[in-house]
């Protein structure tokens, strides 16, 4: 049974007659060569986008986090259980329809993504600590990720015969991959990550601009449909909740707060590129509709709560008063004393 079969028995009024009217809405198939290009430009983002991770990890740094995994332990505990039962309890709250909540919780599901290290990055955070739990996350994700939809996809009438674990297995495993050559470059060839990063850069500006464009023209007139208030409230929600309850973890575990905030930005921002991926392989355009277009609002409400909170705490690191005068007395206690004159 595919995906399109179960949705169909989901919701009675899809048809294969009327597969260009999802739930009545007219949602408009692509033509095949437009479904393809964005299937293929979707996973060029996907890869170029973890081979550039990959290229920013060093080996040695990854050992030191790995022999003390408190923060890595305490992360994939943030990442793995507080997101989707964020995601499933907010598609309860809010009555998500089938299709609307498997999207939900898919989002919810996914591991860490790059995001969080750049904005690990503007709260000062710890970026090395940033960068191993992605990539931990990314790792752990092959196994937790179907199991938690396996589960969580229960609490939902008929849904869990909806969720194309195969479309999930096969897209964490372009996102290992690519993860896995770009430490193989840093590694072996470290001189040459920073070009691959500058490239990389280059092909996924390039890439994303053509993936907007191409969802644009085919979808682009149903964007109307997915500004709807349960899933505004639901992609609004879902970051937030992460940052905070990441945050609030991390500190009664008795983390540093640098360590805090990384373990927060990690909790709250997802690998979109990876939901946008399962979405478009695992999902036809018929049975996915505008909700191919979620993680565009995912991501967008996820940086701006994320720029938010940099903007707050920048304010706040720069009017807090300065440290003590201990480091001063230390300079001075240790200041040669005076020659004494014969």
């Amino acid at each position: 049974m595919n995906v399109t079969d179960v949705y169909e028995g989901l919701n009675p009024t899809f048809s294969e007659g009327n597969a260009s009217d999802v739930g009545g809405r007219g949602v408009r198939p692509l033509e095949r060569s437009i479904d393809l290009a964005l299937s293929c430009f979707t996973v060029v983002v996907l890869v170029i986008t973890m081979v550039s991770l990959g290229c920013s990890m060093e080996v040695s740094k990854m050992k030191a986090h790995i022999l003390k995994p408190k923060g890595i332990g305490i992360a994939l505990l943030a990442q793995f259980f507080i997101m989707p039962l964020t995601a499933f309890s907010l598609s309860k709250v809010l009555q998500l329809s089938p299709i609307k909540a498997v999207t939900v919780l898919i989002a919810g599901c996914c591991p860490g993504g790059t995001l969080s290290n750049i904005f690990s990055l503007a709260l000062k955070g710890d970026l090395n600590l940033s960068i191993v739990m992605t990539t931990v996350s990314s790792i752990a994700g092959l196994a937790l990720m179907p199991l938690l939809l396996f589960i969580y996809s229960r609490g939902f009438p008929g849904l869990e015969k909806a969720v194309p674990y195969t479309g999930i297995i096969y897209s964490l495993i372009m996102t290992l991959l690519p993860c896995c050559v770009g430490i193989a470059i840093n590694y072996y060839k470290p001189n040459y990550s920073p070009y691959v990063k500058k490239v990389g850069i280059g092909i996924l500006i390039v890439s994303g601009v053509i993936i907007f464009a191409l969802a644009y023209v085919s979808v682009g007139h149903l964007l109307w449909m997915i500004v709807t208030p349960d899933i505004l409230t639901a992609a609004a929600l879902l970051p937030a909740i992460g940052f905070a309850l990441g945050y609030l973890l991390s500190y009664f575990c008795r983390f540093n707060p640098q360590c805090c905030r990384t373990i927060s930005m990690e909790t709250g921002c997802q690998n979109i590129q990876l939901c946008t991926t399962i979405l478009k392989v695992s999902f036809d355009l018929e049975v996915i509709g505008p909700m191919f277009l979620f993680p565009l609002l995912y991501i967008t409400t996820q940086c701006c709560e994320a720029l938010l909170l940099a903007l707050c705490f920048r304010c706040y690191d720069r009017r807090r008063p300065p440290p003590s005068d201990e480091p001063h007395l230390t300079i001075k206690s240790i200041q040669p004393e005076e020659v004494k004159q014969p």
